[in-house]
């Protein structure tokens, strides 16, 4: 199930309803009014509300669809599912949103101090002490 919000500031809020072990989860997500994913939304919306009308037919010489069938095919209609992986990457982004850490994480993680620049680091020393130890190897080693 998909809702839109329309703000002034040129956004769109789409809310997505998922389905992950049995329930339900909402995803809302802002983004631009003139992106890609904010037009496919605003057209989907269109196809629906254009598509529920039609379903009741006012002519009495048309078939209608079966009472209960259309009403178990409207409440069991089937959700989109959610992996683990997207439920853990949503709810890390949800925790770094309510602490208040996303411009901290990022300023930590460029730089001397970052994560990844440790790594590098580290496996720099490690190359040049393999090669050093291999030079004595070699060295020592008679022709």
């Amino acid at each position: 199930k998909l809702q839109e919000k329309p703000k002034d500031s040129g956004k769109v809020t789409i809310t997505k309803t998922f389905d992950f072990a049995g329930e339900e989860v909402k995803v809302t997500k802002e983004v631009d009014a003139n992106s890609k994913e904010a037009k496919s939304f605003l057209k989907q919306q269109e196809k629906l509300q254009s598509a529920a009308p039609a379903s009741l037919p006012t002519v009495s010489g048309v078939k209608r669809p079966s009472g209960m069938s259309s009403l178990l095919g409207k409440i069991g209609a089937k959700k989109q599912k959610m992996s683990t992986l997207e439920k853990s990457k949503l709810d890390w982004e949800n925790f770094k949103e309510e602490e208040g850490i996303v411009e901290e994480l990022a300023i930590h993680n460029r730089g001397k101090d970052g994560y990844i620049e440790r790594k590098a680091f580290l496996e720099r020393v490690d190359h040049r002490q393999f090669e050093i130890e291999r030079d004595i190897r070699l060295s020592r080693m008679k022709p």
